[in-house]
């Protein structure tokens, strides 16, 4: 399934373009073309494949983000300047069926390395419930028909087996830096598996399990650690809501003793202040990571992660 949102104007599209180019590498900071670099060129479609790009390759690698930072990746469209960078990379890094405009561009290209974080490790069909049914409704009138779910790197453990597959890649297209792509891989697998374990430590007891998001980004998330997500507005955060989904919400919210209705921070939070308000609940925010701004509660996917499990653990009444 191919998650669309709705597109963004015109003029703020050509806008983006013309920034189009901007690297998340510290290691090469300049605004530049992918090829050329003397190191191995990486473009990688949004940030959490530029975050694993950056971690596994380090000072080797030259990473260039499709997505600039604001930009809901959803929307993308790239740039005519943007596929001839792509086709001069040395690799791409993209999570197929997320962003149509890149899929194509990457099915046209002549690139060898084309690495899909969707193949490296397994996806599930997820509608605006995931986890299991609230406490105030048990029939499925109110759910979202489930959709397959791009969302793979909120799961730590997901992001880890995405992580050993575009480690073992970069060592087979540049083998000459193997071994240290093989130390970084392990060293970033190290970590997300410590930051599983302090969510499965912090998830593990709380008063009630059941959290309300704008949109299903966290079905993965809510599947690991036995919680339950209910999006208003299941795998598209900018559709309406049905008046009948939103009644089963707030009935769930009393029934379940639900406190905070999460929104995102490059979605507009109108919808889901306006539910809060009307269901007595308070709003906070629960980041999908899908870029980093200076509205992210934290600089990198470690920090945000972070941010959202201390999130989850105040709204759920974490003891």
């Amino acid at each position: 399934m191919n998650v669309r949102r709705r597109l963004i104007p015109a003029v703020a599209t050509a806008a983006v373009t013309a920034l189009g180019l901007t690297t998340l590498s510290a290691c090469s900071g300049e605004s530049a073309a992918a090829a050329g670099t003397g190191k191995f060129d990486v473009v990688a479609s949004f940030y959490p494949m530029a975050f694993l790009a950056d971690r596994i390759g380090g000072s080797h690698v030259h990473v260039t983000s499709l997505t600039q930072p604001g930009q809901e990746p959803h929307d993308l469209e790239i740039s005519a300047k943007q596929t001839a960078m792509l086709q001069e990379s040395d690799a791409v890094l993209y999570l197929k069926n997320l962003q149509p405009s890149v899929d194509d561009a990457v099915a046209q290209s002549g690139i060898k390395t084309k690495i899909d974080a969707a193949a490296l490790t397994s996806l599930e069909k997820h509608g605006n419930e995931v986890g299991g049914h609230a406490a105030s409704h048990d029939s499925s009138e109110n759910e979202e028909p489930a959709g397959l779910d791009p969302h793979i790197w909120l799961d730590p453990v997901r992001y880890a087996q995405v992580a050993e597959g575009v480690g073992a890649a970069f060592e087979k297209a540049d083998p000459k830096n193997a071994a240290d792509y093989k130390k970084n891989t392990a060293a970033l697998v190290k970590e997300l598996d410590e930051l599983n374990t302090r969510f499965e430590n912090g998830l593990a007891h709380t008063r009630t399990k059941v959290f309300i998001t704008t949109h299903a980004a966290f079905g993965y998330l809510a599947e690991r650690y036995g919680l339950t997500e209910e999006a208003i507005n299941g795998l598209d955060p900018e559709s309406e809501p049905s008046a009948a989904r939103v009644r089963a919400l707030e009935s769930m919210a009393r029934a379940d003793g639900v406190t905070t209705v999460f929104y995102e921070t490059l979605v507009s939070d109108k919808t889901a202040k306006t539910i809060a308000s009307d269901a007595g609940l308070t709003t906070d925010v629960l980041d999908p990571i899908e870029g980093i701004t200076a509205k992210s509660r934290g600089k990198d996917y470690f920090s945000v992660q972070e941010a959202n499990l201390e999130a989850l653990r105040k709204a759920l009444g974490a003891k």
